[in-house]
């Protein structure tokens, strides 16, 4: 399991230029963020939580809850996308995802606040989280989702992801892409963070 410090992690918050000509900042999890995401995720409509979960769902379950605010447990991260709107950081998006070395995959999951979808932030954040599969040394990226979730197929589509069946469960389409950048040609920072530790856990 690759250690992160809080104190480094928040120093590599990415600010993403939204074409709107706002800021979202995506950054990792912190355990102060459980109440905030916990009524991010009440805020979401039904269609919109069914899409996340694969289910009815109408918050997150106490330990569910725990797993997100306690990155890199299991070797899980989550980071929230957030703006400042009348003066308060405000959760628009959120994304959980996780390294598998034994394949170089990268596989990920994701919601917008209903209220953000079609101004570019799916596609800012989709975009961060192939940053982070690079920095991981990814070489594929996927996720899988919902027949009926046309908005993220959607997205998946216009940022270049193919199609598949999603092996087990005939409801759902797997969305998957080669990743091929080289760490020079990340635009984000948390990069970073995440090569030095891999070359730390490396060394020992």
């Amino acid at each position: 399991m690759i250690a992160f410090r809080l104190n480094d992690l928040r120093q590599h918050s990415d600010i993403l230029p939204l074409r709107s000509g706002k800021s979202l900042t995506v950054r990792f999890v912190e355990p102060r963020d459980a109440e905030a995401l916990q009524g991010y995720f009440r805020s979401l409509s039904v269609g919109s939580r069914y899409n996340r979960f694969l289910g009815a769902m109408s918050e997150l379950p106490q330990t569910e809850l725990d797993h997100f605010i306690h990155i890199g447990e299991g070797d899980r991260f989550s980071v929230i996308a957030t703006m400042m709107i009348e003066g308060f950081e405000t959760i628009v998006g959120e994304a959980r995802y996780a390294f598998d070395t034994a394949t170089d995959s990268f596989e990920f999951g994701l919601s917008i606040d209903d209220r953000w979808q079609g101004q570019g932030v799916g596609s800012a954040l989709l975009k961060n989280l192939q940053c982070r599969a690079a920095a991981f040394g990814a070489k594929r990226l996927f996720g899988d989702t919902l027949r009926s979730n046309d908005v993220m197929m959607s997205l998946a589509r216009k940022s270049g992801f193919s199609f598949t069946l999603s092996p087990g469960d005939w409801r759902l389409v797997r969305f998957e892409k080669h990743i091929d950048l080289a760490p020079q040609e990340i635009s984000c920072a948390s990069w970073r963070l995440a090569a030095q530790e891999i070359a730390h856990q490396a060394a020992i």
